[in-house]
């Protein structure tokens, strides 16, 4: 279970409150609980929850995600994107306040290491692919380090150069009263140094966009919506800041005949009136690409269940398969031709005609039990 708060308590606003109500409750508490503002020892896990929950609800889609799923459905899908993750929340409070805002407190560093933002990337797979697993090769367009000037900016022979608005700190400072406001220098945009002679393959931004191939190893016993996280292989940081990650999302394409439920594989086969009376000895598809023996016992139902043990999908985290679930289903005549017809009616005459209705079980519970569950 989630330890998070629900973010409808954590900006004090009802389910159905409005846009204006979560953005004027979002201003209120922000104000209260900035650290720069509040005295609270925990003033700046309080700012970022509230921070965190006004992402949620002031976004149509995620609020919508989350109001079906609670934390769980802040986790978007979609093409090729920046993946999970929250924005930093002194930016948000910028949008509202203005940058630096505070009393004399902190400055907030833009100029230090920062991490690579994460990737998204969607695949699709086939049934069996999923099932027994697969290796995919994919091409991924991100930020890396440029090649040319190793990060700095300036083209090669020459460096950046301190500077002279912000003295190298990347920030500017004015008194207002009693309040400082701090801001980004507008001469550097924060990064305390100016390139005289950008670099001419990055164009002085550090970072080109370069097309990685991954090759992805996509385990047995994935099901749809698995994702799978590659370590560092995201976009790469800025000022010597760590990767982010790859989170690799998997949809699976149903299967024309077989259906999936947990690590159990569901199949219908039909049989005929004949083979259901008097049992019979039937070959049945599997997932493994062959045949299989199967036994009908005399005198099965519609709707009956015969199992066949370790034939469904492979477990992920452990050693075996879930099982194979054949649904019988009796199929009768439509149109018989008259030898059919005449054994039809010899076989009628023999079988008791009163109409006597079953109590063992409802028809609700034939359909439970051939979907297994």
């Amino acid at each position: 279970m989630s330890s998070k708060r629900d973010y409808y308590y954590v900006l004090g606003v009802g389910r159905s409150a409005s846009s204006d109500e979560i953005r004027k409750a979002y201003r209120r508490l922000a104000r209260q609980y900035h650290p720069d503002v509040s005295q609270e020892a925990q003033a700046e896990v309080r700012f970022k929850e509230i921070n965190e929950a006004y992402q949620v609800l002031n976004d149509e889609q995620k609020r919508s995600a989350y109001n079906r799923y609670g934390h769980a459905g802040t986790q978007g899908r979609g093409g090729f994107e920046g993946f999970g993750g929250f924005r930093d929340p002194f930016d948000i409070f910028e949008e509202f306040f203005g940058a630096g805002f505070g009393m004399g407190g902190r400055a907030r560093a833009r100029r230090g290491p920062q991490r690579g933002a994460d990737l998204r990337y969607d695949i699709d797979l086939e049934f069996t692919e999923a099932v027994f697993g697969v290796d995919k090769e994919i091409e991924i367009p991100r930020h890396q380090t440029c090649s040319r000037c190793s990060g700095s900016g300036a083209e090669p022979g020459t460096t950046p150069t301190r500077c002279p608005e912000c003295k190298g700190t990347g920030e500017v400072r004015r008194q207002m009263g009693f309040f400082v406001n701090i801001g980004t220098c507008p001469r550097c945009q924060g990064e305390g140094e100016i390139t005289t002679a950008p670099c001419t393959q990055c164009k002085g931004s550090k970072r080109v966009v370069e097309t990685r191939h991954l090759s992805v190893n996509i385990p047995a016993g994935v099901d749809d919506g698995t994702q799978i996280r590659l370590s560092k292989e995201g976009e790469t940081g800025i000022n010597g800041g760590p990767p982010g990650n790859l989170y690799v999302v998997l949809h699976v394409k149903p299967h024309r005949y077989f259906r999936r439920v947990d690590h159990n594989i569901h199949l219908e086969l039909a049989i005929n009136i004949a083979q259901a009376a008097l049992g019979d000895e039937v070959e049945v598809p599997t997932m493994d690409g062959a045949t299989d023996n199967l036994s009908i016992t005399p005198g099965i139902q519609t709707g009956d269940n015969i199992r066949m043990r370790g034939k469904g999908v492979p477990h992920l985290r452990r050693d075996g398969r879930g099982d194979m679930i054949v649904t019988i289903q009796v199929l009768t005549p439509t149109n018989p031709n008259e030898e059919q017809r005449e054994l039809l009616m010899r076989l009628g005459r023999t079988l008791d005609k009163e109409v006597v209705p079953q109590h063992d079980k409802s028809f609700v519970d034939r359909v439970r039990e051939a979907l297994g569950v």
